[in-house]
C-alpha cells in the first residue's frame, strides 16, 4: 500500500514537473497590428487561437492600432517586439532616417482589398472629381495612406488627405459628413455597400504604380532581432504554417468569423474575393525598387534607398 502511495506521488510529481516544463517554454511575443480584423493582418491571432504558434513555444500577446503608422511607432519605440501590417513608404521613411527598424516578413501585395468610398447618395462619381474634397486614409506612413496619395496624384486632383483611423471611425465621419471619401477593407462596409449605402469610388488596385507591390510588412526593431533572433524565426515558421492552414482548412474561416462576428459566407467571400493566398507569401518584398521614385516624389524619403541599404533593411528568416 506505501508503495503504491509513493509511486502515485511520484506519478503526480512528474505531470506536474512536465505541465511547468511545457508552460515556462512558452516565450512570449509583443505584436502591433494594424487594423483587428483584416484577412491578411489576422495571421498571428488566428494562429494562436488555433495553437499554431504555441506549438512553436511562442505566446503572442496582441495590441491592435489604428492603422501601419502607429503599428511602425510602437516597433521603432520598442513597445513591441514585432509590427504586422506597417506600410512600405511609412517604413522607408522611417529607415532612410535611422530608425532602427528592420523588415522580416511581407504581408501582402497590391491593393485589391482596399477600397474608398462615399455615401449613396454624393454626386462624387469617381477620384476624378475629388478636387478641394477629403479624403480618407488611416495614419500617416500607413498603406491606405501610400495608396491615397499615389491615387490622387495619378489621378490629377487636388484634394486633402486626411488620417481617420480605422474603418469603423473612418464610416463615422464619412456618415456625418466630415470626410467627403472614406476608405475600408474587407470584410468592413461588404454590408452597406450590398445594400447601396455606400458607393466605390476607387479601390488600391487602380493605383498603377502600386500594381503588383508589396504594400504592407512584417518589422521588428533592431534591438529585438539582436536579442531575440530565434523567437523571431520562431514566430515566421509559425506565422507561414497558419497561412497554409488559413487557405486549406474550413476551420479557419470558421474562427476568423467568430473573431470579427462576421457570418461564414462574409468571411469567405472576404478571403476568395479580395485575398489571393500567392499575394500573402511572406518571403517576398516585391517592387521596392520601382516603389523607390514614387516615394521620393510623395516626400516620404529624399533620395532612393541603396541595395545596400535594403540589403540591411530586409532580415526576412529563411524557410527551414
Amino acid at each position: 500500500m506505501r508503495a503504491t502511495r509513493v509511486l502515485s506521488c511520484l506519478t503526480v510529481a512528474a505531470a506536474l514537473l512536465a505541465t511547468c516544463s511545457i508552460g515556462s517554454a512558452q516565450e512570449t511575443l509583443k505584436l502591433a497590428i494594424g487594423q483587428r480584423g483584416n484577412w491578411d493582418t489576422s495571421v498571428s491571432e488566428l494562429g494562436q487561437r488555433a495553437g499554431i504558434f504555441k506549438q512553436h513555444g511562442l505566446e503572442l500577446e496582441i495590441l491592435y492600432t489604428q492603422g501601419g503608422g502607429e503599428t511602425q511607432q510602437a516597433v521603432i519605440s520598442g513597445s513591441v517586439d514585432i509590427g504586422v501590417g506597417a506600410g512600405v513608404m511609412g517604413v522607408l521613411s522611417a529607415f532612410s532616417k535611422g530608425a532602427p527598424v528592420r523588415v522580416i516578413g511581407a504581408v501582402v501585395k497590391g491593393g485589391a482589398d482596399v477600397f474608398w468610398y462615399v455615401k449613396a447618395q454624393s454626386p462624387i462619381r469617381s477620384l476624378k472629381d475629388a478636387s478641394g474634397k477629403t479624403i480618407a486614409y488611416s495614419t500617416t506612413g500607413s498603406s491606405s495612406h501610400e495608396m491615397a496619395s499615389v491615387l490622387t496624384r495619378e489621378n490629377g486632383v487636388q484634394a486633402k488627405l486626411v488620417a481617420t483611423g480605422g474603418p469603423s471611425a473612418t464610416m463615422t465621419q464619412v456618415i456625418s459628413d466630415q470626410i467627403d471619401i472614406g476608405w475600408s477593407a474587407p470584410p468592413f462596409g461588404l454590408d452597406l455597400l450590398d445594400d447601396n449605402k455606400i458607393r466605390i469610388v476607387a479601390r488600391g488596385s487602380d493605383a498603377k504604380e502600386l500594381e503588383g507591390q508589396t504594400v504592407r510588412l512584417l518589422i521588428t526593431n533592431v534591438q529585438a532581432l539582436k536579442s531575440r533572433k530565434a523567437a523571431l524565426d520562431r514566430y515566421m515558421k509559425a506565422y507561414r504554417q497558419t497561412l497554409d492552414w488559413m487557405y486549406s482548412d474550413p476551420a479557419a474561416l470558421r474562427l476568423y468569423a467568430e473573431f470579427v462576428g462576421i457570418p461564414l459566407e462574409r468571411a469567405q467571400r472576404t478571403r476568395d474575393e479580395f485575398f489571393p493566398k500567392a499575394a500573402l507569401d511572406p518571403d517576398k518584398v516585391v517592387g521596392l525598387d520601382a516603389i523607390m521614385p514614387e516615394a521620393v516624389s510623395l516626400k516620404f524619403i529624399a533620395k532612393p534607398v541603396t541595395a545596400e541599404q535594403l540589403s540591411e533593411m530586409l532580415q526576412i528568416p529563411p524557410r527551414s
